[in-house]
């Protein structure tokens, strides 16, 4: 559901503090640190979008945010005043505000505050919940949005590529403990080298995975320690760009030397999932479909989902993907039950495949649902061998 209200007696409230809800800021596109709020209403087809803020933000949101009106809590100060915590006194003026408006029933997203709702009840107003709302809008990305997408995963495959160069190019020591500048390669250091890169370059970088040999069999295992030749190596980096907030998400497997037959059949097979995945995303397509194009290769090649078994050790056991934009995973997922996918979906393709004991292999590329088809936003090579 588009931010507009269904009738001319409701009125569409989106609140919180855009720093955090990404919703709001998807909504407003301003971005502060303080609690704030989007009123929508409409006298049949004219629609208004009232911003109440923060009033030392204002005249920065007048230029900036998309809004018809801006104005502060105290412009709509209810009887008996506002109150001295800002974010109940930014309830209060929104509650306020609805009602000198006209509407006695607000339409919210599922990110709304209970104070909020609190201060809407309190004032008479009926409140509901609609779960759909703003997802869709966030969900079908416009132009800008792609290329701020776009930015983000070419910032994210150089450092993935820095990653996995240092991880291939290290030389092999005693024990097959890998060292880079005469110092032992642990993920710690790489770790390290990802996350200055990022922050060189205007990037805030969550930790990020580097998980060799064993830690891999755990598709979310962190890793830590030495890096031996002969592991594959999972590098997933999902850094959010500090100016846009829009992030990338990318993962490769490399392995410094010679490659275990099992983890280049895992690895193979992987590949090949990924490219069937890709190949079925368009729009109306589902993200269960996009799922189970996956399925179909790793069990052709003998590998089964879910969590392993002593008949089925090397397994897949999460989702094709997610969505990705504002947050690293947003809607919709590709697994059982996906929804459909719509024009401007920016989705993952990660299909992985794990063994305790042996490691994981994982490959994940960003594509964009277009009118017929998809395209990926990767130009990176996908395979385990990263010396040069």
């Amino acid at each position: 559901m588009p931010l507009i209200p269904p009738d001319d007696t409701s009125a569409v409230v989106m609140a919180g503090i855009p720093n955090t809800n990404r919703s709001l800021f998807h909504a407003m596109r301003f971005n502060v640190g303080d609690p704030a709020a989007i009123v929508v209403t409409r006298n049949g087809d004219a629609v208004d979008r009232l911003l109440i803020i923060r009033d030392i933000e204002m005249d920065r949101a007048r230029k900036q945010a998309k809004a018809d009106r801006v104005a502060c809590p105290k412009d709509f100060e209810p009887q008996g005043g506002l109150s001295g915590d800002r974010e109940t006194a930014t309830a209060q003026a929104v509650a306020e505000a609805v009602v000198r408006l006209g509407r006695r029933r607000v339409v919210a997203d599922r990110s709304l505050p209970l104070i909020f709702a609190d201060q809407m009840v309190r004032a008479g107003l009926e409140v509901v919940c609609d779960a759909d709302l703003g997802v869709i809008d966030r969900r079908a990305k416009d132009e800008q949005e792609v290329r701020w997408l776009s930015e983000a995963q070419y910032m994210t495959e150089r450092v993935m590529e820095h990653a996995c160069q240092l991880v291939g190019n290290a030389k092999a020591g005693r024990g097959g403990v890998l060292f880079h500048d005469n110092q032992p390669l642990d993920a710690e250091r790489v770790r390290f080298a990802i996350d200055a890169f990022l922050l060189a370059r205007g990037y805030v970088n969550p930790r990020s995975i580097v998980a060799a040999g064993g830690q891999g069999a755990d598709c979310h295992n962190y890793g830590e320690g030495p890096i031996h030749a002969g592991q594959p190596v999972i590098i997933d980096i999902f850094p959010q760009n500090r100016e846009t907030k829009y992030n990338g998400d990318c993962t490769r497997t490399v392995v410094n030397g010679e490659v275990p037959d099992e983890v280049a059949k895992m690895h193979a097979t992987v590949v090949e999932a990924k490219k069937a995945a890709t190949l079925t995303v368009r729009p109306g397509v589902t993200g269960e479909d996009v799922h189970l194009a996956t399925t179909t290769v790793l069990q052709q090649h003998g590998f089964a989902m879910g969590f392993p078994t002593d008949e089925n050790p090397t397994t897949m056991p999460h989702g094709t993907g997610h969505g990705i934009g504002l947050d690293v995973h947003e809607p919709p997922l590709l697994d059982l039950k996906g929804p459909a996918l719509v024009v401007g979906d920016a989705l993952t393709i990660e299909p992985g495949l794990y063994k305790a004991g042996l490691g994981g292999v994982r490959v994940e590329d960003m594509v964009v649902v277009t009118p017929d088809g998809c395209v990926n936003l990767n130009k990176l090579p996908e395979g385990l061998d990263w010396t040069g």
